[in-house]
């Protein structure tokens, strides 16, 4: 089996599930502005703890996607042409998410603000469901022919494990939002959030069990099986973690369900990167579907040097922002626009 091209294939694994844990949280925290917030004041406090971070957590997204570009373009270029709506949906859904955090406090308004809230929620909903898919996907195999090329309509891709798969992530991403406000904020919002993460723990996480169990079924390996018998043990340590209240090793608890899950069904569809659910003899392999040694070994290097720069940068700002927020440290909502300006822009019709 090739070195290089193994070693690229773990760390693609290893930069999918960092981007599922950052970014994780955060797409889950956008969906429970409409789903756990009571008012306004409560929506603050909840984007008031991504609000350093999350745009720093979609770097990992960015590199995901661009090590498959550059270690394995076959692979690159088969799922991203053959997931070209869903992932187009998912990059609006990011870019009217961002426009939210953004314009949401511009205008002291009930009517404005409704508006950009349901655009951080949709949009992280349908961020996290279409990753979700992708990665499911990846997993489980498009309708690939010989060269690569999805057979098909534009909707050949979507199948009963796509479903899975994005309700798995989905899923996945409120519960750790819910650990995570749990573990970052004081107060209500604090005891609320651990008690709907000790209820909604089995059920949220049911997708993505059976996610993995299927994968497990079509491709496991004994080592692999092991990971995912851990991975449940690790969910139900945070389970019993939370309900004590012990909110930080209850979040890294469920950090453990997520790698040790993702390691399982990574390791189980290895040496595959994406099957063919056409004929077994066109799937992508790390051995044909990867670049040249001598494109992998000059990667290796930068990722040697970048990596860790990139993951000291970013737990350097987790450890600044390491402080509770709570809505006693919410100041006056104000507008920047003048008050006839402000009318104009909310008044209907």
């Amino acid at each position: 089996m090739e070195l290089l091209p193994t070693i690229w294939f773990i760390a693609i694994a290893v930069l999918w599930t960092g981007y599922l844990f950052l970014e994780g949280f955060d797409l889950g925290v956008g969906m429970l502005m409409k789903l756990f917030a009571r008012n306004n004041t409560e929506r603050r406090v909840l984007l008031n703890t991504i609000g350093p971070v999350w745009d720093g957590n979609e770097v990992w997204l960015l590199t995901a996607a661009g090590a498959t570009f550059a270690a394995f373009p076959l692979w690159y270029a088969s799922l991203f042409s053959g997931l070209y709506l869903p992932l187009l949906l998912v990059l609006v859904a990011l870019i009217f998410r961002a426009v939210a955090f953004e314009y949401r406090g511009k205008v002291d308004t009930e009517s404005w603000r409704a508006r950009w809230d349901w655009a951080i929620a949709l949009g992280s909903l349908v961020a996290a469901f279409g990753v979700g898919a992708a990665l499911a996907l990846t997993t489980t195999g498009l309708p690939l022919n010989a060269n690569g090329d999805r057979e098909g309509g534009p909707f050949s891709w979507f199948s009963g494990y796509a479903v899975v798969g994005g309700l798995a992530v989905a899923g996945f991403s409120l519960l750790h939002a819910l650990a995570f406000l749990a573990l970052k904020t004081d107060g209500d919002i604090r005891h609320r959030a651990r008690r709907w993460f000790v209820r909604l723990l089995p059920l949220l996480l049911l997708p993505m069990a059976g996610w993995a169990l299927s994968i497990q079924l079509l491709d496991g390996k004994p080592w692999t099986w092991a990971l995912a018998a851990l991975a449940v043990l690790a969910a139900s340590a945070a389970w019993m973690l939370a309900r004590q209240g012990a909110e930080g090793r209850a979040f890294m608890a469920l950090g453990g369900f997520l790698l040790l899950g993702s390691a399982s069904i990574f390791g189980a569809v290895f040496p595959v990167v994406l099957p063919s659910t056409l004929n077994p003899a066109f799937d992508l392999t790390i051995s044909n579907a990867s670049s040249s040694d001598y494109t992998l070994g000059l990667m290796s290097i930068v990722a040697a040097v970048g990596l860790p720069l990139v993951i000291a940068y970013q737990a350097w700002t987790y450890w600044v922002f390491r402080r509770r927020v709570s809505a006693s440290h919410i100041p006056e909502a104000h507008s920047f626009l003048p008050a006839v300006a402000a009318k104009a822009f909310t008044t209907k019709g």
